[in-house]
């Protein structure tokens, strides 16, 4: 008899142990609310920076803010401004090889759309011809609002939101395996490629009350050469929503950037294209 109600007070307890509590999650799905706002004519400014760490003291930091237009698809145009800065060992590197690394830091405004850039400011300026104030740049992809995580792409939203760890008040952390992300982020992928090493990208986002993103800060060292380069990248949004055009700039003030040979780099200036 005592043996039978000691097992009886021992099922009792282990029925009466307390369930491991569900992960939270954001009331509102924030993978819907981002696709509400992929509509014809809507628009999100976006103020973002970010720092490439390469080790013994070259490194660089990238300012970047504007605006970025929607359609059904996702983003379809963008105006957006940016600088460089370069560390002194990065700037001596640049001299090396025969780059005015002061002149890299100018600012540069840039305005993409239907495949192209249109890039202006100092950087591009001594070789235009007097009568053109804009370098087009073809086939083009869209600028990217953060270098890591591009949380305006909904399925790399909707990855960030699985792999969370932690949720509270609006604030959102968590860690993904970079060949998770390359499956999930077409433009992580189309950045870094498929990683030759698997690496994490930790991340926090914060989320409004509607469910839009309105900050992201990630952070991730990744595979470079026989090394490791260490990026930090933080971007923040504001008026999502919002009502924008994003006009181009007259076809008499462009240039094409292969009329021009070498007097411009192969590529569009910057880390944001």
């Amino acid at each position: 008899m005592k043996r039978t109600l000691a097992g009886v007070a021992v099922v009792a307890g282990l029925v009466q142990l307390p369930a491991a509590p569900a992960l939270a999650a954001p009331k509102i799905d924030p993978v819907k609310a981002l696709k509400a706002e992929l509509v014809r004519g809507k628009a999100v400014d976006i103020v973002a920076a970010v720092k490439v760490d390469f080790g013994g003291g070259v490194s660089y930091t990238s300012a970047m803010d504007g605006t970025i237009g929607y359609g059904p698809g996702g983003e379809i145009a963008s105006d957006i401004s940016h600088t460089m800065t370069y560390s002194k060992a990065a700037l001596t590197s640049l001299r090396k090889q025969g780059i005015d690394g002061d002149l890299r830091q100018a600012p540069v405004r840039m305005i993409s759309a239907a495949g192209d850039d249109y890039v202006s400011g100092p950087l591009v300026d001594p070789a235009l011809p007097q009568d053109a104030t804009w370098v087009r740049y073809a086939g083009t992809d869209l600028p990217t609002s953060n270098l890591l995580l591009e949380v305006r792409e909904p399925d790399t939203l909707k990855a960030l939101l699985k792999h969370r760890s932690s949720y509270r008040d609006g604030v959102l952390k968590g860690s993904i395996k970079t060949d998770a992300l390359a499956k999930a982020s077409r433009s992580f992928a189309s950045r870094f490629g498929k990683p030759k090493k698997v690496t994490k990208v930790s991340y926090t986002l914060w989320l409004s009350g509607t469910g839009l993103v309105e900050r992201v800060s990630a952070k991730a060292a990744l595979p470079s050469g026989d090394g490791s380069v260490r990026v930090e990248s933080d971007t923040r949004y504001s008026t999502w929503g919002r009502e924008a055009t994003v006009l181009l700039p007259l076809r008499g003030d462009v240039i094409d950037r292969s009329e021009l040979a070498d007097r411009l780099p192969a590529k569009v200036p910057g880390i944001w294209g």
